[in-house]
């Protein structure tokens, strides 16, 4: 058995994600032990490892839910095909950005550079075209506002580790 940290630590996420997943009913603890602490299983270690795979790969945690709890594979393959088409249309979508960006700053030069942007290439983009850290700010707000799966898989796609996506969104939502 598993406490919520020992879990967390297994596999590489915060405490409070674990928490965050068992409200919205993700993962439940197969028991409590004495305190009414939560503890799980084998399995649910096992289930969390195919959550975090799942996550890996931009997948809503809605979406997660019934991937796990369909009853045909079927499930997990439209799931998987819906995943894809949504990715190609979100990197079509970046690349007329990098075009657009890279065009207002004059520097077409910049396009093929734009290709495996990171966290810290994407602020230095966004710093060049003239955003301020409350422009940075305000365009989260406005983009998780506007499509909060969205933003969580792009900020993923920026490599992002997760407690820093679960605080940037949060401050967004918040401040929306």
């Amino acid at each position: 058995m598993y406490t919520v940290g020992r879990l967390a630590r297994k596999h590489g996420l915060s405490r409070s994600t674990l928490l965050y997943y068992h409200r919205l009913g993700v993962l439940s603890p197969s028991g409590h032990s004495k305190g009414e602490y939560r503890s799980y299983s084998d399995a649910d270690s096992a289930r969390l490892g195919k959550i975090c795979e799942y996550r890996r790969a931009g997948i809503p945690l809605k979406t997660i839910a019934s991937m796990l709890d369909g009853d045909a594979e079927t499930v997990v393959a439209e799931a998987l095909e819906r995943r894809l088409i949504e990715l190609n249309e979100e990197m079509a979508d970046l690349r007329e950005q990098q075009r657009v960006v890279t065009r207002l700053l004059g520097r077409r030069d910049l396009v093929g550079a734009c290709a495996g942007l990171d966290k810290e290439a994407w602020v230095a983009l966004l710093e060049a075209a003239g955003f301020s850290e409350e422009d940075m700010q305000q365009w989260h707000v406005r983009f998780e506002r506007g499509d909060p799966e969205r933003h969580e898989a792009f900020l993923r796609r920026l490599a992002i580790p997760e407690e820093e996506i679960f605080a940037i969104r949060a401050a967004s939502a918040k401040a929306g």
